[in-house]
Formats: C-alpha cells, sequence, structure tokens
C-alpha cells in the first residue's frame, strides 16, 4: 500500500495535465460535488423520511395534522433526489467538457509542435491509440473515479457525524464498516485487478499497431497465401483480452457481491442498535424504519467507487503519457517574416545527431541555393537526405551551424512556413472530398477559375472532364480514386496554388513507373519553372531539370556540380546515369 500511495504521488509530483484543471475550474468542481452529494443525500432522506412516515401512518394518527409535515418532506425529497441527479449530470459533464476542450486543444499543439518527432518515435498504431485513448482516459478519471470516490466519502463523513451525534461508539462503528467499502474495497480493486486491467490495455494497444500495420500490407498477405496466418495473428490478442475481461467480470462479481453483504450487515446492526435506542417511548420507535431504510440508495453511490478506483493503471499509464509530451508554448515573440521577396537559402557548418553519442549524420555540412535554382540531392538511403529536409523546413534543430532564409534563422520563420515552402513528397495526403476541395487547400481563397487554371497546368483537366461528376468527383480516403501519378498531379496543383518560392520534392515518384515517372518530372519543372526546388530522389532519372546535382555521403556532400559537369568528370556519375538512361530504355523498349 505505501508503494501504492508513492507511485499515486509521484505521477502528479510534475503534473501539467489534470492537477492545474482542477484549479483552474475550483468552483465548477466544488458545485458538481456539492450537487452529486445531495443526490445521494436526498435519495436516503427520502427513504428514511419514508420509512418513518409509514411506521407513523401505521399507528393511526388521531390527526393528519401529524403526518402532513412527514408527507411534505417526502414530496420535496422525491423532487429533490431527480432534480439534483440531473443538475450533477449537467454539470459534471460541463466540468468534463471543458477540460477535455483544453486537453484537445493542448494535444494538439504538441502533436503540431513536434508532428516529425512524433511520427519518428511512434507508429501509426501508437499515434492513433494515444489521441483516442489517453484524453479519454483522462476524462474517465473525473466522470467515473475522482466524482464518485470524493462523493462517497463525504457521505460517509455525513453519516458517521450524523449517528455519531446519537452514539458515538455507532458512530465508529459505521466508520469501520463504511471505510470497508469506500477505502479497503477500492484499494483491494487495484491491488487484484488494477494489474490485470493495465496488462489487458496492453494487449490492446499493441493490437491497434499491429493492425494498422497488418491493413497496410494486406496485399503482401494475400499475394503470399497467408490468409490464414493474417486471421490468426489477429485473433490471438483478442482471445487474450477476452480471457483478462472475463477474469475482471469474475472478480467484479465477487466483489459488488462482498459489498452487497456490508451493506446487509450495516442494515442488520442498524436495526439492532435503533431497536435498543429508540424504543424508549412508542413514539420513538418510528425510528428504526427510518434508519434502517435510509442505507438502501447508499449502496449505488458506494459500490462504484471500487470500479472507478481498479481503472487507476489505466489513467495513470495515460497522464504520465500526455505529460512526457512537450506542451511548452512557441516564443512568438522571437518570431518573424521575411521583409523581402526570397533570395537565398543558406545552411553553413551544420551539425546534426539524433541522439546524444550517436552517430553524427551532418559534420560541417555547407549549402547555398539562390532563388530559382533547381537542386538534385542523391545519395544511399539512411545518409540523411530526408533529415536535410527536415533541418531546412524547421521541424528539427541542428546541433551546431544555421539554417538560413535571406540571413533569417529558419527557426523564427515558422509562422510563416505555409508560404515559404511547398512539399510534394512520396505519398501525397488527399482527403476523401471533391477535387475542388482537395486542390483549393492550397489556397483557401482561391477562386473555382483559378483552382481549375491549376488542375489544367499539371495536365488533368481532360481526365476530369471524363468524370461524370467533373471537379466534384470525390477523390475517396487517400485518394483511391485515381492513380499514382494522378494523385501526384492532383497534389502539384495544390502547391501551384500556394504559390511558395521554394518547393521542396521528397522522392515523389518513388512508387511509379518509368514512363509515368518521366512524365511527372515533365510537368513537376515544367509548371514550378519560376521556383527554386530542392530534389530528393534515389536515381539520376530526370536529372538534366536541374541546375546542379549534390550526392550525399558520410556527413558531406561527395560530389558537387552541374549534371554536364558530373557526366564528364565525375565517372562515378557517369556509371550510375547511363546504368539509369539504359534501365528506362529497357523499360521503353518492352
Amino acid at each position: 500500500l505505501c508503494d501504492l500511495m508513492k507511485d499515486f504521488l509521484a505521477t502528479f509530483k510534475n503534473d501539467t495535465w489534470v492537477m492545474p484543471y482542477l484549479r483552474k475550474y475550483k468552483k465548477l468542481l466544488a458545485l458538481t460535488l456539492f450537487l452529486g452529494l445531495m443526490t445521494f443525500f436526498c435519495g436516503s432522506a427520502l427513504m428514511f423520511n419514508s420509512g418513518y412516515l409509514i411506521s407513523k401512518a401505521a399507528r393511526h394518527p388521531y390527526n393528519i395534522l401529524m403526518i402532513y409535515v412527514p408527507i411534505v418532506l417526502t414530496r420535496a425529497f422525491g423532487i429533490g433526489r431527480p432534480a439534483f441527479r440531473y443538475a450533477e449530470r449537467i454539470t459534471s459533464h460541463n466540468w468534463v467538457l471543458r477540460i477535455v476542450s483544453d486537453f484537445r486543444k493542448k494535444l494538439y499543439q504538441s502533436v503540431a509542435k513536434h508532428a516529425v518527432a512524433i511520427r519518428q518515435n511512434f507508429q501509426t498504431g501508437d499515434v492513433l491509440s494515444i489521441l483516442a485513448d489517453d484524453i479519454d482516459h483522462i476524462e474517465n478519471l473525473y466522470l467515473r473515479t475522482v466524482f464518485p470516490t470524493v462523493i462517497a466519502w463525504l457521505m460517509t463523513l455525513v453519516i458517521v457525524i450524523g449517528l455519531g451525534y446519537f452514539s458515538w461508539w455507532f458512530g465508529l462503528l459505521m466508520l469501520l464498516m463504511l471505510g470497508l467499502v469506500v477505502v479497503i474495497m477500492p484499494l483491494w480493486s487495484v491491488l487484484l485487478n488494477g494489474a490485470r486491467e493495465s496488462r489487458s490495455r496492453q494487449i490492446q494497444q499493441g493490437f491497434y499497431t499491429q493492425l494498422t500495420d497488418s491493413v497496410m500490407g494486406l496485399g503482401d498477405w494475400l499475394i503470399a497465401g497467408r490468409q490464414t496466418d493474417f486471421y490468426e495473428r489477429q485473433t490471438q490478442p483478442i482471445e487474450a483480452i477476452a480471457a483478462l475481461r472475463k477474469q475482471d467480470h469474475r472478480f467484479q462479481w465477487w466483489r459488488d457481491f462482498t459489498i452487497q453483504i456490508i451493506f446487509g450487515v450495516i442494515c442488520l446492526a442498524l436495526l439492532i442498535w435503533s431497536s435498543f435506542y429508540w424504543t424508549t417511548n412508542a413514539a420513538s420507535s418510528n425510528w428504526i424504519a427510518a434508519f434502517v431504510l435510509s442505507v438502501f440508495p447508499l449502496v449505488d453511490a458506494m459500490q462504484s467507487v471500487s470500479q472507478g478506483v481498479s481503472e487507476w493503471p489505466s489513467y495513470q499509464r495515460s497522464i504520465k503519457r500526455v505529460n512526457a509530451l512537450d506542451t511548452t508554448p512557441e516564443d512568438e515573440h522571437d518570431q518573424t517574416v521575411l521583409t523581402e521577396p526570397f533570395q537565398v537559402l543558406r545552411i553553413a557548418d551544420l551539425d546534426f545527431k539524433y541522439a546524444e553519442g550517436g552517430h553524427a549524420i551532418f559534420d560541417g555540412l555547407n549549402l547555398t541555393l539562390k532563388a530559382g535554382e533547381k537542386l538534385a540531392l542523391l545519395g544511399p538511403s539512411g545518409t540523411g537526405k530526408s533529415t536535410l529536409l527536415k533541418l531546412i523546413l524547421g521541424d528539427l534543430t541542428p546541433d551546431s551551424g544555421t539554417v538560413q532564409l535571406n540571413d533569417v534563422p529558419i527557426t523564427r520563420l515558422q509562422n510563416e512556413r505555409a508560404q515559404l515552402f511547398g512539399v510534394l513528397d512520396q505519398q501525397p495526403y488527399l482527403f476523401n472530398t471533391t477535387i475542388m476541395n482537395n486542390v483549393r487547400m492550397g489556397n483557401l481563397q482561391a477562386t473555382d477559375e483559378q483552382v481549375k487554371a491549376a488542375l489544367a497546368a499539371v495536365e488533368l483537366a481532360p481526365l476530369i472532364d471524363t468524370l461524370p461528376d467533373g471537379y466534384e468527383t470525390v477523390v475517396e480516403e487517400g485518394g483511391a480514386r485515381f492513380s499514382g501519378g494522378e494523385r501526384q498531379r492532383l497534389a502539384l496543383a495544390r502547391i501551384l496554388l500556394q504559390d511558395a518560392p521554394i518547393i521542396i520534392l521528397d522522392e515523389p515518384t518513388v512508387s511509379l513507373d518509368p514512363i509515368t515517372e518521366a512524365h511527372l518530372l515533365t510537368t513537376v519543372f515544367r509548371v514550378l519553372h519560376d521556383k527554386t526546388i530542392l530534389w530528393v530522389t534515389h536515381h539520376l532519372a530526370g536529372v538534366n531539370h536541374v541546375d546542379q546535382v549534390r550526392f550525399l555521403e558520410d556527413g558531406q556532400f561527395d560530389m558537387a556540380g552541374t549534371p554536364s559537369e558530373l557526366y564528364a568528370n565525375a565517372p562515378r556519375f557517369k556509371r550510375l546515369y547511363d546504368l539509369d538512361q539504359g534501365r528506362d530504355d529497357a523499360n521503353n523498349d518492352r
């Protein structure tokens, strides 16, 4: 138990997600707890008053006014219970929705700030799990654990003080017995069932990641004829989760049954105590049924505490994970804008490595790219081509050295990033909406004529004219309605509308056949002829479109020059170029 309390306190020691909102909305929290307390107070008071009224009426009062007050109180508590319940539900959900709104904004800011790092450190399924589960867990922490537990403790305090007023030793007895329900049983649930719940969540999160990977590679499973293996791979974690949940349900049944037994003992104790305390005269015996019946509404209030507390391990993991996210706001005062049109991109003495003591990706790298120039960046896989792009965009920060536009550090231009850079990568994402809407995302103020002009420039107008819905055709999720080359052209049209001065091409033709690749590259460099282009590619097809070529290897540029210079003076470049041309010629002959 000591370790459990230490772990609980350690979770909130440096918390920036849960405790700050308890203080921020403390008045609304106090109102929620008050309404919850009044809900169960009215329920218990209703039964208490009803027990007294029934006993009093059974003795045939000689005057109806003798039971008029209990009748009025019965109506008052009968109306008060659902009224307070309704108000408590509205208030508690108002509290939670306010917090969730703040949570989602805070999570979005963190994800947006470190989008690249998150994508490197988590698989797609992990990211989905974080976004889907963690906020939901923190929300349930309030609704299912904090609110019921605090209300149950307040009710226990009221009951013990009330009974202690009549008999201090019986008040202590009730404290002991109710303490079993609101303290001991919840701790027992955490110790015995918490680990099982935590294990179930771990399997479920692993299942999300595994399922995402399997679905993305579904074609490979089918081609390999391993449909049975695919099915078994998904059913194993499902069966493991089902077994854990079966054990959990069995435990919950026995726990709830034990709580019912404890309340049965409490009722019996109240019956015995009241039969001695309230039988001094005939009138006082009416209170016996009142005290006994008042216990029954408390079962719902206190029984839910154990289940809510038993889910703490899941909530704790979510709290730790979101607190690990960097939510420090960007320093808006450090941001600026380019006061003149883009002139030059300059990288000077750039050093970078992903982890302290790790392998250096770049060591004193230098590069200058002037406005209007076209640069092809080549190199083997793992040499840092994509990393260099992230440094240029400002997604990563160099260990030393600078990345500047017009002598302004790129870190100070992040608010202007969309106006400076257009990016066309291997798999541009298209949304499940119309062609017009997808392309207009490059410039939300663009007119229909401008969107259509961009689509015509990338040679998609003839294709769109053949579609039944024309420009209102839904591209489907991820652009599934179109081929790879057509998706790239749609993304290129979006970049045209964006009209940024610097265009980054991150291997946009890697998944295309040679003929489609050649046509797309011709289109790209034709429509972007007035832009500055940094093109990352893995081979030399279409390299004649650029002004200069750089080979990146071992953290430095191994070869640099124009395509014609390198072909004449660099045997390695000539060999690679001839191989690419030979491959293309062979494919064209076929």
